[in-house]
């Protein structure tokens, strides 16, 4: 890249948003001008990957280019050990102002012991307007959404409804934490014109993560036309030939049993927990749509590069789960990828190949011209962005991973995948004293099976297929090991 001014950075981080929730990705039904507008003028990735399907080891493995395990950000409850080394550190280092407006989580959020804030290590982030989430109980003392609503005399509350016990209506969209996330990066970008310093802000709103509570008239809109929102892709018997974290006896949002229970729902919950996600994507792309409007107003778009991205998925429904657990289907780790960055980014291409999300701290550094963290494992976007390399090949495959989930009792679950875009691998670990080899894998033909219903692990006519993926999964196992330290001598 030729040399030019260093851009000031624009990160948009949903939390639990699906690939198929955005107008972009082929939603007919959500209202996303905004974001659509970014990769209309943008590089769009249809197949990026979260290196873990819940929040704060895909967010410590994003920020950090370094896989889960290697950042040792496994599970959520755990803290990012203090020696790690975030993006947004060395890019302040590198004279970036640092802002964030919402949730960092990478550290234990849990509201019995988190009375002030997450436990922060050295993150870069100069102004740190921390809002974990949008729920009522979670009033830590520095949640400072729950504190802005406090000031004009707000209550924080939602409302159940009368026609399902499943969706909520919640907080108007003037008193939204995603409008409160909005507010606090116009509020950055205006005060850091003052510097001459490049800044980067991470907007890390809540939305649309559950509980599904948009505000009632955004959901409203949905209402009459619930009969066109698709039932979740299920099919009674499933889940019979599948691995022990999706059976019956254990099946649950998160692993808990009992909570979103798909066969105890009608027809009517599943459409309208989908249309509340719906609302709940509109209402963030209406805030981010507030921001895109200020860059542009103040001069300062083209001096921008834009990131949107979700941190990881959401099953809403699908193969007869809600939320996100154990498994590693396409709702859940295939995730919304753009950048932007008017007159110097390809504009309007779209992007079909593997790509991680470690690969996004890596990329950052090089438009910046700054070196590459020796502990990251992401590679370099830059040359697809800029048109210097080819858009469909980038990765051979893509690795996710799941530590430590309770099923039931004493019943813990490990979980990994590997998918190189014609087939998708996935082995449970450490429950073979507990259930029968053969129960533990899913192998999926990712081209003739696309919504990953039929289990080929111990299909006769696909054992060739799974001793190659397994080879495959088996070398990613080495190759992924931590490079730090480097080595200093020849021995």
């Amino acid at each position: 890249m030729d040399t030019v001014k260093r851009p000031n950075i624009l990160w948009l981080c949903t939390d639990q948003q699906r690939l198929d929730m955005l107008g972009c990705y082929g939603n007919e039904l959500v209202r996303t001008p905004n974001i659509d507008r970014l990769a209309a003028n943008g590089v769009r990735f249809t197949h990026a990957y979260c290196q873990a399907p819940v929040c704060a080891p895909s967010r410590a493995s994003f920020l950090t280019g370094r896989y889960a395990r290697v950042c040792r950000v496994r599970q959520n409850g755990q803290d990012i050990p203090e020696e790690e080394t975030l993006v947004t550190r060395i890019l302040h280092d590198a004279g970036y102002m640092g802002g964030l407006a919402g949730k960092l989580h990478l550290s234990g959020c849990a509201p019995a012991a988190c009375k002030v804030h997450e436990r922060r290590i050295n993150d870069g982030y100069d102004y740190f307007a921390w809002s974990h989430d949008n729920e009522p109980k979670y009033d830590w003392a520095m949640n400072g959404y729950t504190q802005w609503l406090r000031t004009m005399g707000i209550e924080n509350k939602r409302e159940a409804r009368a026609d399902s016990p499943y969706v909520f209506n919640g907080m108007p969209a003037e008193y939204s934490q995603a409008k409160w996330c909005a507010d606090r990066t116009i509020e950055f970008i205006k005060s850091a014109r003052i510097s001459e310093k490049p800044w980067f802000f991470s907007f890390n709103c809540f939305d649309p993560h559950h509980p599904f509570d948009p505000p009632a008239d955004y959901l409203e809109r949905y209402i009459p036309m619930l009969d066109k929102i698709p039932l979740p892709d299920y099919y009674e018997g499933e889940l019979e030939g599948k691995t022990p974290p999706q059976r019956k006896e254990h099946r649950g949002a998160y692993g808990v049993k009992g909570h979103f229970p798909y066969d105890e729902m009608t027809e009517y919950d599943h459409r309208l927990v989908r249309a509340a996600s719906y609302a709940l994507c509109d209402l963030v792309d209406e805030q981010i749509g507030r921001v895109l409007d200020y860059l542009e107003e103040s001069g300062q778009l083209e001096d921008t590069l834009i990131i949107f991205q979700a941190d990881h998925g959401e099953s809403l429904g699908d193969h007869g789960m809600y939320l996100k657990g154990c498994y590693f289907y396409e709702a859940s780790v295939r995730v919304p990828l753009i950048f932007h960055w008017k007159g110097r980014f390809q504009s309007g291409v779209v992007s079909d190949a593997l790509v991680e999300l470690i690969d996004i701290a890596p990329t950052l550094l090089d438009v910046c011209g700054i070196p590459v963290h020796p502990g990251m494992q992401g590679r370099s976007l830059l040359p697809m962005l800029l048109g210097e390399a080819p858009l469909d090949k980038f990765r051979d495959d893509v690795f996710c991973e799941y530590f430590k989930t309770k099923l039931s009792g004493d019943l813990i679950a490990y979980a990994s995948m590997l998918c190189d875009g014609d087939y998708k691998i996935s082995l449970v670990h450490d429950l073979a004293p507990s259930f029968p080899r053969d129960t533990l894998g899913e192998l999926y033909d990712m081209k003739n099976d696309p919504e990953e219903r039929y289990n080929r692990y111990n299909d006769p006519e696909y054992a060739d297929i799974k001793m190659r993926m397994l080879e495959k999964y088996c070398n990613r196992q080495a190759l992924i090991v931590d490079p730090l330290p480097l080595k200093s001598m020849p021995w």
